[in-house]
């Protein structure tokens, strides 16, 4: 099934220069970037999207949630929907999880970062690891629908598509 999921490049994704590296993987597995803008996100947009979309306070607690805002509001992101088949639970997989320390080498946690849980929290910082991405389809349609206007997302046929057709 054709489906589409947001992934966040995170400020430290975008500060170490990581942008073209991860981006291109996506392309390279077949995926279609559908939209994409860089986005300087404030707290507004942080709590909506990872309180009432993804419920960080009851999962994780106040102080992670917390964390988590100064993190994502310490520089742009690059907000990117993107298509293709089976896009959020792969897309999930290319990622790796959302602990570094876990993320196997060859996804993009695992090749770019690699905290632990237990050293964000003894710092009292956000966990960095480079990517947010869609946890579910019902998610993924969320967290698109709060990072883009209907406007800023584009249907156009790949090289692959034109030729199969």
């Amino acid at each position: 099934m054709i489906e589409r999921t947001l992934v966040l490049l995170k400020p430290d994704a975008v500060r170490r220069g990581l942008i073209g590296r991860i981006l291109s993987r996506f392309e390279d597995a077949g995926y279609k970037i559908v939209g994409a803008k860089m986005v300087w996100v404030d707290k507004n947009i942080c709590k909506e999207h990872y309180e009432r979309i993804g419920k960080v306070i009851s999962r994780r607690g106040k102080k992670v949630f917390n964390n988590l805002v100064k993190f994502m509001t310490i520089g742009p992101v690059l907000a990117l929907c993107i298509e293709g088949v089976n896009a959020v639970e792969n897309i999930r997989k290319m990622a790796g999880p959302t602990e570094p320390k876990s993320a196997m080498p060859g996804t993009i946690r695992g090749d770019f970062s690699h905290v632990s849980f237990s050293y964000a929290d003894k710092k009292n910082k956000a966990i960095e690891n480079v990517v947010h991405v869609s946890s579910s389809l019902d998610e993924a349609r969320q967290e698109i629908a709060l990072w883009f206007k209907p406007s800023e997302l584009h249907s156009y046929k790949t090289v692959h598509e034109i030729h199969t057709l």
